[in-house]
């Protein structure tokens, strides 16, 4: 089963968007929006800016986890991923978000 995005309210009326893979876990998280269309605008990005190697930034925590940031051509962070416990398990995320992140099925649930 492809990924798909879901769209939810945060707790103070902002919206966020998340890329869920095939199997339902989270792969991608965005920031918080104003707006449902700045959400809709941050999905397109993901779908533009998912496939290329070059918008990942590969991170390492202060606690010694693994994470990373997908970015837009102008540098502003899209998403971010969950934490990683191995190097590994992270560039695997990458590779689940490179292949779900150009999915078009919007879940919306605000």
């Amino acid at each position: 089963m492809a990924g798909w995005f879901e769209v939810s309210n945060s707790s103070d009326g902002q919206v966020r968007f998340v890329l869920k893979a095939g199997n339902a876990e989270t792969i991608l998280t965005s920031e918080l929006y104003k707006s449902r269309a700045s959400a809709d605008n941050g999905i397109t990005s993901v779908q533009t800016n998912s496939p290329l190697e070059e918008r990942y930034e590969r991170k390492e925590s202060s606690n010694g986890k693994f994470f990373f940031n997908l970015k837009a051509a102008n540098h502003q962070v899209i998403g971010s991923s969950q934490m990683y416990a191995t190097a590994a398990s992270r560039d695997a995320g990458i590779a689940s978000v490179k292949t779900n992140g150009a999915s078009t099925m919007v879940k919306d649930n605000t």
